[in-house]
């Protein structure tokens, strides 16, 4: 009996001492247009169980360790994703759950690994022609421990859709988003200029667009853009040069216009550039994404120093 005792508490030791014992971990974003479990003010449709469904098997194509979620609806809906996730093999221990201006759709992160610190943002504002706008969605910031020695931040951000609204100009008030969330990248930079950050999210905006750009800097603290795509096959380089590969990168579908953009992103700091793994940061092919949404996910990997 002794003997089997000393077993047991010899082989918890062994787990527990290798929990963090991890090469490489996955980090993704997926906007999961409208996951709501009950009807909103503005939002009245439900979360379908064959469009859950699809959102699940599309979380699961990517096995990340890391999510961070748009357009989620109240945290009752975010925990039954997490626990029918869990049902299906894929758990997350731990989570995050933002509301802020906008009481239908929120920002939400989903981890097997430890949040060790959390600074949400759900009450910042900024000035439009002599006004005052809340940012709608806020922001997600949130410290995780991938392993014992390597902490990494993450910002998970949403803002101001394409649709126009007669409050102000959609482009502008999306801008105004933009640098509230600079603001937020830079203090951490000016804090910690070796902070490995990872900010992502549906951002709205192409890649050449003003609030794109706000977010993604220049000089020392510019942000590295990912740009993951499908993995089809395609390896040719850009022509001309200084342009971005010719491979299959859009995000999002807009069925009015019949126009695909890439309005999602995994944007990196300096310091977690030397970590990312091109070869495994990707859109999965899915049949039938649509189903669940109407923008597909995207997954970078690291390497752990």
């Amino acid at each position: 009996m002794k003997f089997q005792k000393f077993v047991a508490v010899l082989i918890f030791v062994l787990v527990s001492s290798n929990s963090f014992a991890t090469e490489t971990f996955r980090v993704a974003e997926y906007n999961v247009e409208n996951y709501l479990d009950q009807p909103t003010e503005s939002r009245h449709v439900v979360k379908s169980a064959e469009a859950k469904a699809k959102v699940r098997e599309s979380i699961r194509a990517l096995n990340p360790d890391v999510i961070a979620l748009a357009e989620m609806g109240s945290t009752n809906a975010l925990m039954e994703l997490r626990a029918s996730l869990k049902t299906e093999g894929l758990d997350f221990p731990f989570w995050e759950h933002i509301q802020s201006f906008d009481t239908n759709i929120h920002v939400a992160v989903l981890s097997k690994f430890p949040i060790v610190a959390r600074r949400p943002h759900t009450n910042d504002f900024f000035l439009l022609d002599g006004r005052r706008f809340q940012v709608k969605r806020g922001f997600a910031e949130v410290d995780i421990q991938a392993a014992t020695n390597f902490t990494f931040t993450l910002i998970a951000a949403h803002l101001k859709s394409q649709l126009p609204t007669l409050d102000a100009d959609e482009a502008e008030e999306r801008l105004g988003e933009a640098k509230i969330l600079r603001g937020i990248i830079d203090t951490r930079l000016a804090k910690n200029p070796n902070a490995k950050l990872v900010v992502l999210g549906d951002l709205n905006g192409e890649k050449d667009s003003a609030s794109t750009k706000q977010i993604i800097g220049r000089g020392k603290t510019k942000l590295f853009d990912t740009r993951p795509a499908e993995r089809n096959g395609d390896n040719a380089p850009a022509e001309p040069p200084y342009f971005e590969p010719r491979s299959i990168a859009w995000t999002y579908f807009y069925g009015k216009s019949d126009t695909c953009s890439r309005i999602d992103y995994i944007l990196l700091s300096p310091a977690l550039k030397p970590n990312w793994l091109p070869d495994e940061t990707y859109i999965p092919k899915i049949p039938n994404w649509g189903v669940g949404s109407d923008h597909r996910p995207i997954v970078a990997t690291f390497k752990v120093d």
